[in-house]
């Protein structure tokens, strides 16, 4: 997948996987979040795409972040990146010159790893991760095909690391013991300074047409972060909270699954370059507001 139609299409492939949603008929183009601070009390980001491309930071952005705040708004990322651990989500963030406290992120790792079983888990994941927030016994998958078959359960926390070769290994042993496959990032891929990463997501759904696995996917556009998310937020109603995503299987979707009002940001991420109205069209997925940049 690497262009936008491949990847939008093979969201579509998958839709039957995904939340039901219902939409509005139009989407009202905006200079920028600004001109609906009257609309909402909170605003959700996704990160890449909207805020940064991989280790870049978009222009603008985090003044925008600040503005917000100064207009009483409360500021929520919505993450499905799962390569780290939630302090070094705050720490990328800071890196980034974004001004970002550790309660105003939720990521698919965090829910991901909220409620993990007993046994083994084989975890899969990025060289870097120390894996320090795991509450479970595990073991770090690698090259070992015996490793694979002894662990009880599997967590997909990044395809860093990943490659075909360690995809069939899973598959195989899939095969051999169907087992439980927890996805930390539901996504198909992410858009980076080169192109698009392939994600855990796109791996995971890979295991699910061949019917291996007892798949469990966290992250946008499935509904344990957006519930999250509305945790911290008691007092704000579904309607007042605004998704600003790139993508719109993920971010517009599952908002839109919950209730929220949306922004499809057009510029950097997924769609950059892209006729949006048309892939709108066809998916019949139809944000509330559509804007370049927040």
């Amino acid at each position: 997948m690497n262009n936008v139609t491949s990847v939008f299409d093979r969201y579509e492939t998958i839709r039957h996987r995904m939340p039901n949603a219902r939409f509005g008929n139009t989407t009202r183009q905006l200079e920028s979040l600004l001109d609906i601070t009257s609309d909402a009390d909170a605003f959700v980001f996704d990160a890449y795409g909207v805020l940064n491309i991989g280790e870049t930071p978009i222009t603008g952005a985090a003044r925008r972040l600040d503005e917000l705040r100064d207009a009483g708004k409360a500021i929520r990322i919505l993450s499905n990146a799962a390569s780290y651990s939630h302090p070094a989500a705050v720490e990328k963030f800071s890196k980034l010159g974004m001004n970002v406290s550790p309660e105003e992120i939720v990521t698919s790792r965090d829910a991901a790893i909220s409620g993990l079983g007993s046994g083994l888990w084989g975890c899969i994941t990025a060289p870097h991760d120390d894996l320090a927030d795991i509450d479970a016994t595990f073991c770090r998958l690698d090259d070992n095909v015996q490793d694979f078959d002894r662990v009880d359960s599997f967590l997909f926390l990044s395809s860093a690391a990943w490659t075909d070769e360690h995809q069939t290994i899973l598959t195989h042993s899939l095969r051999k013991r169907p087992r439980q496959v927890i996805v930390a990032n539901a996504d198909l891929v992410a858009p980076r300074e080169g192109g698009f990463s392939l994600e855990p997501g796109h791996y995971a759904h890979l295991l699910v047409d061949e019917g291996l696995g007892e798949m469990t996917f966290f992250g946008k556009p499935f509904p344990q972060v957006h519930q999250m998310i509305e945790a911290t937020l008691p007092n704000t109603p579904p309607e007042r909270i605004v998704m600003c995503g790139d993508t719109l299987h993920t971010d517009i979707l599952g908002a839109a699954a919950r209730g929220w009002r949306t922004v499809l940001v057009t510029r950097d991420g997924l769609f950059s370059g892209a006729d949006t109205a048309d892939f709108c069209r066809r998916s019949a997925i139809v944000p509330d507001w559509r804007t370049e940049r927040i």
